[in-house]
């Protein structure tokens, strides 16, 4: 049987703009990442690693080069059909964490499952499961501003897993956060890799780092040895 990862891209590149103001923000960029890997992206500020996760998640679209997601080739696939892929199997974390202010934890969370077709009361089991999974059960109603910072990333983590990812993409989800609550949540993503959800994070923090199983490092928009 051959071998199909999850991920596999192969001399992707990514620019922007045009002429003397073109950056070229990734370059010949060859990765495969295997269903069920917790891998950590690495490397300085303006390296490309957050283009490097907009371009897995199908945020953003590749200048060159080609992307195949579970065999299936996504580099020219028309927006619909990615944002439809996207909804379905892939999860965001973000270092802000885009919380809606007058909206209670769970409803955060149920807001995940609108584009689904999911009944509100489906939704609302979901999302409190998913609360309940982060540690959250008791804060189900509270408010963003009634929340530390690590219970806002928990509620982030809980929206971006509610609908069962088959990967979960992280850009620097710890940066916001002190060294006690950024291990709580690191605990979290160990955990939700023991149940076969793929990870990929990017993050500065080398113990955060240290906790995944493979390290990337990206050094001026190309992979690093």
């Amino acid at each position: 049987m051959s071998y199909a990862p999850l991920i596999r891209m192969t001399g992707v590149s990514r620019e922007y703009g045009r002429g003397s103001a073109r950056v070229q923000a990734l370059r010949d960029v060859d990765l495969e990442v295997a269903a069920g890997d917790y891998v950590a992206v690495t490397g300085r500020s303006g390296s490309g690693k957050s283009t490097l996760l907009h371009l897995l998640g199908l945020l953003d679209t590749t200048s060159a080069g080609q992307y195949e997601f579970d065999g299936v080739s996504v580099t020219a696939l028309p927006d619909r059909a990615r944002s439809d892929l996207r909804g379905r199997r892939i999860g965001f974390v973000f270092q802000a964490f885009y919380l809606l202010p007058h909206r209670t934890a769970l409803e955060n969370v149920m807001l995940a499952g609108v584009y689904n077709r999911t009944s509100r009361r489906a939704r609302s089991e979901r999302a409190r499961e998913a609360l309940v999974g982060v540690g959250l059960g008791h804060r189900l109603h509270a408010l963003p501003s009634t929340l530390s910072g690590g219970e806002q990333q928990r509620v982030a983590l809980a929206r971006a897993v509610v609908g069962q990812p088959d990967l979960l993409l992280l850009d620097e989800p710890t940066g916001n956060l002190d060294s006690d609550n950024a291990a709580g949540v690191v605990d979290l993503l160990e955990g939700l890799n023991a149940r076969g959800i793929t990870i990929v994070l990017a993050t500065h923090d080398h113990d955060v780092a240290a906790r995944a199983t493979r390290r990337i490092a990206v050094r001026d928009g190309r992979l690093a040895s």
